[in-house]
């Protein structure tokens, strides 16, 4: 054998071991974090409405900086129309995209603002209802992530913090683990059992602590507390943050999702889902034993991964710079964003009755091509993802 067949010989048996190792660091299957949604899709509804936002910067700001987070188009949802205007004055935005998770934003400047800006947002945007039926069998995480996950994965300086706390927690929920969707099944039931749904203590910043420390919150700190404890076991978790479109006091709303190979990003909502279930115990028009039937269809679907059509995504993770730079990074955007001469302005939530004051609002109204009742509050839904 001539050195150069020999040379090619050990390129080729190289090569082969690189394959393999590669092969048992992924746990057999390779993993892709930009891996498009594997659910089935159904149920199209286009929604057609407009987002308004009334900022009221402190009397003499010399500069008001306002960041609205722009729905992707994603395979999943189609936005079709995203249009921007103001009031009075006209600003045009600079539309930018954040690095870390690719999340994009509208960026707002208004000099020496004069009473209360308007900002309004059209938007036509075409989603579908997911549906993963997962199998926990099939689930299988590698051994080690790729380093394109980290950010999923980190558990410092940020609102989803997973330290020694969580550890001990997770140790006493699950004494024995299992397989990671049973896992996350059994966190997912701990927070649905002992967590109490509350604005009054709501972080607003999708605190993981203050799911902890206070066993209470709104979605975001469900969903906090969920994605950290997903991290102490491994598993890249994520809080996403969308639009509601139904008539609220505030259209945002947020879901927990899990990176689970081979299925990939995979949606759950444990807050809406718990405030199903209690509305359904409490129905006395039902029997025992319908109610814990329809109990038992609830978690079904939850632990199955869920999206509902009635949901628009705007942002994915937390704890990022926006672009251009803000006073500091955010841990979460929820309809928007703004500095008032470096400092931000308190984020708003009108559904907690002790407070009475804001800096800024949203509202908002939408209209579906067909009827799209919210599933979180149709228990007829139910029947369907059986």
């Amino acid at each position: 054998m001539n050195r150069r067949l020999w040379l090619l010989r050990q390129c080729v048996v190289a090569a082969c071991i690189i394959a393999i190792s590669m092969t048992q660091l992924r746990g057999g299957d390779a993993v892709d974090i930009n891996q498009p949604y594997s659910a089935t899709m159904s149920k199209p509804v286009l929604w057609d409405g407009e987002l308004v936002f009334v900022v009221t910067a402190p009397y003499k700001t010399k500069l008001l900086r306002v960041w609205v987070p722009v729905p992707p188009s994603d395979g999943v949802q189609d936005v079709r129309l995203s249009e921007f205007s103001t009031f009075p004055v006209d600003v045009k935005p600079q539309i930018d995209t954040e690095p870390v998770f690719g999340n994009r934003f509208a960026y707002f400047e208004f000099s020496d603002p004069q009473g209360a800006m308007i900002i309004r947002h059209r938007l036509e945007v075409l989603t579908h209802e997911l549906n993963w039926h997962l199998d926990s069998e099939k689930v299988k995480p590698p051994a080690v992530w790729p380093e394109a996950f980290e950010p999923y994965l980190r558990s410092e300086n940020q609102a989803v913090v997973a330290d020694e706390r969580f550890q001990k927690l997770l140790s006493d929920v699950l004494p024995q683990r299992r397989n990671p969707l049973q896992d996350l099944d059994a966190v997912m039931s701990f927070t649905d059992k002992n967590f109490t749904y509350s604005h009054e203590k709501a972080s607003l910043k999708a605190s993981s602590l203050n799911g902890l420390l206070e066993y209470s919150g709104h979605c975001s700190d469900y969903h906090g507390f969920c994605a950290a404890m997903g991290r102490v076991m491994s598993l890249p978790t994520r809080v996403t943050y969308g639009i509601n479109p139904f008539p609220n006091a505030s259209p945002s709303h947020c879901k927990l999702e899990a990176y689970l190979p081979p299925y990939g990003w995979v949606s759950f909502d444990v807050s809406e889902t718990q405030k199903l279930t209690k509305a359904i115990r409490s129905d006395g028009s039902r029997t025992d034993e319908e109610r814990e039937k329809l109990v038992a269809a609830a978690h079904d679907r939850l632990i199955a991964g869920f999206r509902d059509s009635t949901y628009i995504l705007q942002t994915r993770g937390t704890d990022y710079d926006l672009v251009p730079k803000a006073a500091g990074r955010v841990a979460v955007v929820r309809t928007i964003y703004a500095e008032a001469d470096g400092k931000a302005l308190p984020d708003p939530d009108p559904s907690n009755s002790t407070e009475t004051k804001f800096a800024w609002m949203t509202a908002h109204q939408f209209t579906s091509d067909v009827p799209a009742p919210y599933p979180f509050k149709n228990t007829g839904s139910l029947a369907e993802n059986r």
